[in-house]
């Protein structure tokens, strides 16, 4: 693509980087196949090549110009599921060019009071865990006004209340001591577990389940206190300055535990949150200070199912008949182009997996994007239930806590974390909401079991 900045323009960091990857998009469109916006809506500008050319000229106006209305429009429908940047052949950086963008938009526009009051709201209650519980706890009360907020135009708000879980866990987790490892005479590895914000309010267990697991297999997890959200929630908003503190915390907190002895991996169970913390070294590459800490923290990354499918579990201390479908959360297959590792992660520990059809078509969660777009969202999810409904599965597994809360709300089979079903597998307690499935899940005979990993490991 050719582009027309002036060289004073191009003094500026942002604007440099935004031609660089401009430069690589050779117009072929194959990217709008593969567009979930795209394809609900038909609309050019609704797809990475069409966002793409407003970009260019969003940015080619200078910055005594500010970005048009329609600019940020098609931009706010961005999901950022980053399917495009599978698929692209030219290798478009995408997801940094889109960043960039929101972060100019954010910057030089004024939105309407109820935009800034919502976006406002999301980033003040949800990375924030103890905040995020209570304002959980009032949902039940607000909840009987979702139809007159819809009449009043206030659909972001009733979507948010819509997307609340029905009973509310009061817990903080199991996890707030250290998971050491149990079963093993020796240590075989030492881990940091990032817990997040969101996940450890609406879904304890995961992280209970990951910790749990990975003890049983020799490993050392370390849940360091100060760390919390990633980052990404207020990053997809175009809260650049924000989106760093919150990194900057983490790569602080997680450096103190560095120091105190060798860490082997941090370990993220939130696909989204993985996709941002790997991101952290691009993110500081121009603040020589922080540099070389952020991009030590990026290498040291790694998905649950990633560092598992590397460590062999071994064998399964239950085997099943349960049928899965595995949905591919969008930052996990697209972010981290990890693909494989949860398949065959689930298959080792006996279930029957199944794909769902159009897995590269997002679900619509995308962070807070049901809640900010959920028209949008509601298509998508829509037909990702079709999709999923089409296996016949018994079970849905994902690796993203936005994925897991946008499909089980309304829907009648049961969606987990990949986490908890593998805790099930080898020695932990039957997820919630899989009683019913208990029946079809047998302990392996002990001998058997102690062969089987034998020749595995």
């Amino acid at each position: 693509m050719q582009t027309n900045f002036a060289p004073e323009q191009l003094n500026n960091p942002r604007v440099a980087d935004a031609d660089r990857i401009l430069k690589r998009c050779v117009h072929c469109g194959l990217c709008t196949a593969v567009c979930s916006t795209y394809v609900v809506l038909g609309d050019e500008r609704d797809s990475p090549r069409g966002r793409i050319y407003l970009i260019k000229d969003m940015l080619e106006r200078g910055q005594e110009h500010a970005p048009t209305q329609q600019v940020r429009h098609h931009l706010d429908r961005c999901l950022t599921c980053l399917s495009c940047m599978t698929t692209c052949p030219s290798g478009v950086d995408y997801m940094h060019l889109v960043d960039a963008a929101r972060a100019e938009i954010e910057e030089k526009t004024t939105r309407s009071f109820k935009e800034r009051a919502l976006r406002r709201l999301l980033a003040f209650v949800i990375p924030f865990p103890r905040r995020f519980r209570l304002a959980l706890k009032a949902v039940p009360l607000a909840r009987p006004f979702v139809p007159l907020l819809q009449r009043l135009g206030l659909k972001e708000l009733a979507a948010m209340l819509s997307l609340a879980p029905a009973s509310i866990v009061t817990r903080e987790g199991r996890f707030t001591g250290a998971g050491t490892a149990v079963t093993h005479s020796e240590r075989r590895a030492r881990v940091v577990l990032m817990t997040g914000c969101a996940q450890q309010v609406l879904r304890p267990d995961i992280n209970d389940a990951t910790i749990r697991l990975l003890a049983r297999r020799g490993v050392d997890v370390i849940v360091a206190h100060g760390a919390g959200c990633c980052g990404a929630i207020v990053q997809h908003m175009g809260q650049e300055t924000e989106a760093k503190r919150f990194a900057r915390r983490n790569i602080e907190v997680w450096f103190k535990e560095i120091a105190r002895g060798e860490i082997d991996a941090i370990i993220v169970n939130a696909s989204g949150c993985g996709t941002m913390v790997k991101d952290y070294g691009h993110m500081f590459r121009r603040e020589p200070a922080f540099a070389d800490r952020a991009e030590t923290v990026s290498g040291l990354t790694k998905d649950v199912s990633e560092f598992l499918h590397e460590y062999q579990l071994g064998a399964p201390e239950r085997w099943s008949s349960v049928r899965v479908a595995y949905h591919s959360a969008c930052s996990l297959q697209h972010g981290q182009r990890i693909h494989d590792e949860p398949r065959a992660l689930l298959k080792q520990a006996g279930f029957a997996v199944v794909d769902v059809p159009e897995g590269h078509i997002c679900c619509g969660s995308a962070g807070t994007y049901n809640i900010l777009q959920p028209e949008i969202a509601g298509q998508l999810k829509k037909r990702k239930l079709e999709n999923i409904r089409s296996t016949r599965a018994d079970v849905v597994a994902a690796g993203n806590i936005g994925c897991i809360t946008q499909l089980n709300t309304g829907f009648d089979t049961p969606v987990v974390h990949t986490v908890e079903l593998l805790d099930w597998a080898y020695g932990g307690p039957t997820p919630a909401g899989l009683e019913h499935l208990a029946a079809f899940v047998t302990d392996v005979p002990k001998p058997k079991r102690q062969i089987e990993d034998y020749i595995e490991t």
